[in-house]
């Protein structure tokens, strides 16, 4: 019973760690990435659309995303959502494809951005409390409904803090790379 909801634990964590790691793609380095703007929303045909599913995106030049549309006449709506996400990205639009130069960051938005990851790095860790959180009141639940032994809660409770601390680490490994990349020239 302990075994099994440990085990759902690890995987909610997992997901928590898998989730801020797509996440942190999205923000900008000094370097083009498709992954940059890949979940930008574009408004298709009155549907908000991720940009990977209406458009394939390469990155020919370290400095240059170039968005090709499956659909022509979506190029404007790409346009519009790319400029609408607020990554400080202007894109130019030929009639076939959509040029989009990177610029080089500035220490002031390399500083903001490291900011931005704080906080993403921030809400992760919370997640994982929260699950954490869950986890515990199930084992209580358990050990109140007479299912566990008290020492059974005490082992539990130890594994359940060694794993959040195990992937609390972890997301600052994430969040610390992230920003390492962010602060190179």
């Amino acid at each position: 019973m302990i075994k099994d909801l440990l085990q759902e634990t690890e995987g909610r964590m997992a997901k928590t760690v898998e989730s801020l790691d797509a996440d942190l793609r999205t923000v900008r380095t000094g370097r083009a990435s498709p992954a940059l703007i890949e979940r930008v929303s574009v408004d298709y045909y009155g549907s908000p659309t991720p940009l990977n599913q209406l458009a394939v995106i390469s990155a020919p030049e370290p400095n240059l995303l170039v968005v090709r549309p499956f659909d022509p006449t979506s190029l404007s709506a790409i346009e519009k959502g790319i400029m609408a996400a607020d990554l400080g990205l202007n894109p130019g639009n030929d009639g076939r494809l959509i040029r989009v130069p990177i610029p080089r960051l500035t220490e002031e938005r390399r500083r903001e951005m490291v900011k931005r990851v704080s906080r993403r790095v921030e809400e992760a860790k919370v997640a994982l409390r929260n699950i954490r959180r869950d986890s515990l009141d199930d084992l209580r639940e358990y050990e109140s409904e007479g299912l566990i032994s008290e020492d059974d809660l005490t082992r539990g409770q130890e594994q359940l803090q060694q794993m959040t601390d195990r992937y609390v680490e972890q997301i600052e490994q994430v969040g610390s790379r992230k920003e390492q990349d962010i602060m190179e020239i």
